[in-house]
């Protein structure tokens, strides 16, 4: 399912949960293909440096929370992936498969060797979930609703985080540094409550940004300043609207949940691809705390976003004349 611009984008801007419920049936998966960027910077990641990627509380089994999340990626995308009743995840569009055991396997036809190089790279525990991760677009954590924490990370594009800060810690810790994050810290133990139970949850998050990669992690991309020269039609070729799905699949047997992650990035220009769409974005940047604005990085961005998403919410759709 792509960004639901009209539900996510509102004014006034509130860093708040934002959950709603997921209907019966919809994917919660997005499988890579051969020429996915996501699969090459999530490559790219998990070969060079997957200790910023992959984190693992110590003590904590993430195999049952895995197996119900691949079972279901399978079910949901049969031609990309198949998890066989003894634990072995075939990639199909990768051309590789891992077992239970951590042994990998090419398929026929084989596919990149730079995948198998990746994967055999990893310690044995890890390549099967490194595997999963990345056959799909999606990253993915643990929830763990009996602590409020995240035991468990494979997330290779962050959004200006550090996995390796996150891991293990309480609800209301992972969420310290984000700004104006009253209500969100005061609902997280309720949170976490209610997406370990049966009902399957989706979020949607966004923000304006100068990167345009998926891999936002704050060592390989750090933040630089908005160019001060540029005009604002000039500032909007520059500027890139980052998005995420989040979505929730519970185990509520074992009082956690599948967290997954699906990063987007376009041009600002396709983003708002309307009149009503430069509005809202106008809108909510309008409205967002200097607190926000400084935590996103759009302190000095902004005035000129402002000008040029009015000028272009101004320009209404117009039928060509004779």
């Amino acid at each position: 399912m792509p960004f639901d611009f009209e539900h996510a984008v509102t004014a006034p801007f509130r860093m708040q949960p934002g959950l709603r419920k997921l209907t019966e049936g919809c994917p919660q998966f997005t499988p890579t293909h051969p020429a996915s960027p996501h699969l090459r910077e999530k490559l790219a990641v998990l070969r060079s440096q997957p200790d910023q990627a992959l984190q693992n509380e110590p003590g904590f089994d993430p195999a049952p929370a895995l197996h119900h999340a691949m079972a279901q990626a399978a079910a949901e995308h049969p031609q990309a992936l198949t998890l066989t009743p003894t634990g072995q995840l075939h990639a199909r569009h990768l051309g590789w498969s891992v077992d239970a055991s951590g042994e990998v396997h090419g398929l026929t036809p084989v596919g990149s060797v730079e995948v198998g190089l990746c994967l055999n790279a990893l310690p044995a525990p890890w390549r099967q979930a490194a595997l999963f991760s990345l056959a799909i677009e999606e990253d993915l954590a643990i929830v763990d609703g009996r602590r409020a924490s995240l035991p468990w990370l494979a997330v290779a594009l962050p959004s200006h985080w550090d996995p390796r800060q996150k891991i293990g810690r309480h609800f209301a810790e992972v969420h310290a540094p984000v700004a104006d994050n009253a209500v969100l810290v005061a609902a997280g133990e309720h949170l976490m409550k209610l997406v370990t139970a049966p009902q399957r949850w989706e979020r949607f998050v966004w923000n304006v940004t100068r990167h345009p990669g998926l891999d936002a992690h704050p060592q390989r991309t750090p933040p630089a300043p908005w160019p001060a020269e540029l005009d604002e039609a000039e500032l909007s070729q520059h500027t890139w609207f980052r998005s995420e799905r989040q979505t929730f699949i519970p185990l509520p047997e074992r009082g956690q949940a599948v967290f997954t992650i699906r990063v987007a990035v376009r041009p600002l220009a396709q983003a708002v691809d309307t009149p009503a769409r430069a509005q809202r974005l106008h809108d909510a940047l309008a409205s967002m705390s200097p607190a926000v604005l400084a935590y996103r990085q759009l302190t000095e961005a902004r005035p000129g976003l402002l000008r040029w998403l009015a000028a272009r919410a101004a320009c209404a759709d117009r039928a060509p004349t004779a």
